[in-house]
């Protein structure tokens, strides 16, 4: 669970709906119509944006970036180092049993074509495919979210005109102008609210979370590239650890 973002989302509802507690109420920010128009609206908007198959993900989508797939990087920047060390003293068919027991399907799958024999150069383009194909999907998750933000705050502004046409229209009825301009005022609102809470912050955290899978990837890429090599393990490690932060960089060497 990442705490930040757990924590964001609560501290920005419990803000918000504390405030309107302290005023009027919250019943008096609930209004059914502006609902429908909102969040109706940009549903509807997002299934004709996107495949039906993106769609079906939405929450397993939202889920990621609450609860990110967690991958320990120093602790894999040691297992190939130990890799190595193993292929360079046994061989590298010495590393079959580990492939076949890797749970990191990425690296079992690098690991597995390099005991099999395969050229570096088909290695590399392989893997490379599979990871630019893997943050494509993963972008084009996030641009649903992203998507979202701007066809909320599009359908707030649709039902501000619907409410005040409304209002409008029926001027002359003292009693129709409080309902015609809850519409036109709240649609605006959720519009907002989805929009700044939901959408564009989640699209953001979803492209760092495909970032940080690029960047784990990048590391046993490279680390699979170097044991094929039979680069030497201390040189390895230095190779890899140069993706850490300097204050995050520490040799199993030393």
């Amino acid at each position: 669970m990442d705490l930040g973002s757990v924590i964001g989302l609560v501290l920005i509802l419990g803000l918000l709906f504390g405030a309107m507690a302290m005023g009027v109420g919250i019943g008096a920010y609930i209004d059914i119509p502006s609902v429908l128009i909102v969040i109706g609206g940009s549903i509807g908007a997002l299934l004709v944006a996107f495949k039906m198959e993106q769609m079906k993900n939405f929450v397993k989508i939202f889920m990621i970036a609450i609860k990110p797939p967690q991958e320990n990087v120093p602790e894999l920047i040691k297992k190939l180092v130990e890799y190595s060390t193993q292929a360079r003293r046994d061989g590298i068919l010495s590393l079959e049993a580990a492939a076949n027991s890797e749970t990191n399907e990425f690296l079992k799958k690098g690991l597995s074509m390099a005991v099999d024999g395969n050229e570096p150069d088909t290695i590399r383009d392989l893997l490379e495919i599979e990871m630019e194909q893997t943050s494509e999907r993963h972008k084009g998750n996030a641009a649903i979210f992203g998507q979202w933000a701007g066809l909320a705050g599009a359908m707030g502004m649709i039902g501000t005109l619907i409410g005040l046409v409304a209002m409008l229209l029926n001027m002359s009825d003292p009693s129709a102008i409080g309902p015609s301009m809850a519409v036109a005022l709240l649609t605006t609102m959720y519009g907002a609210m989805i929009g700044n809470i939901f959408g564009a912050p989640v699209a953001n955290i979803l492209n760092i979370r495909d970032a940080d899978e690029v960047l784990v990837k990048t590391i046993i890429l490279e680390g699979i590239m170097s044991i094929q090599a039979g680069d030497n393990p201390r040189t390895l490690e230095a190779k890899l650890l140069s993706f850490l932060p300097p204050n995050e960089r520490v040799s199993q060497f030393e």
